[in-house]
């Protein structure tokens, strides 16, 4: 495991520097498709706490960030009701990674490509501490859920639906 002060920097820690966002930073082995379940363990917080990153898109292909927790789905129907659209789907992994400018099971919120709007499920909102993607595989960022709204202007919604 990488010692951290050798932690290299990322679009996104350097945004959240910028802001002087406090954040921790959380190292783990990767696992291709381990998902959540992977980082939850390997740093021994609650997959509920692990803050999943998905970029999807509307019936337009506009792309937009959900912010999800690591043991939910996100409800596509209940997004796009939620959002005022027709439908809301996955972008594919090529498709996301061009929007974000992160490697698919790297992706951050903070210091993407495009600036696109950010949903978070709310009751991530009412958490003390959430563990999100900080640009890099292998890389998890602990910071108050505030930071969300504060800094991502990202609107709560309501699309939860357990794994």
């Amino acid at each position: 495991m990488a010692k951290k002060e050798h932690i290299s920097e990322t679009p996104a820690t350097q945004l959240l520097r910028k802001h002087k966002v406090a954040f921790t930073e959380h190292p783990y082995n990767y696992e291709e498709h381990g998902g959540t379940g992977v980082s939850s363990r390997e740093l021994g917080v609650d997959e509920h706490h692990v803050v999943k990153t998905l970029v999807m898109q509307d019936e337009a292909a506009k792309p937009l960030i959900v912010l999800m927790h690591g043991d939910c789905k996100v409800s596509t129907k209940n997004l796009a009701r939620n959002i005022g659209c027709k439908s809301v789907e996955p972008c594919k992994p090529e498709v996301a990674s061009r929007h974000s400018g992160y490697m698919i099971g790297g992706t951050s919120p903070f210091g993407t490509r495009k600036t696109m709007p950010v949903y978070v499920e709310d009751s991530i909102l009412a958490l003390e501490t959430i563990y999100i993607n900080g640009g890099r595989r292998g890389y998890l960022i602990g910071i108050a859920p505030q930071v969300l709204t504060e800094l991502l202007n990202a609107k709560p919604v309501h699309c939860a639906l357990a794994e």
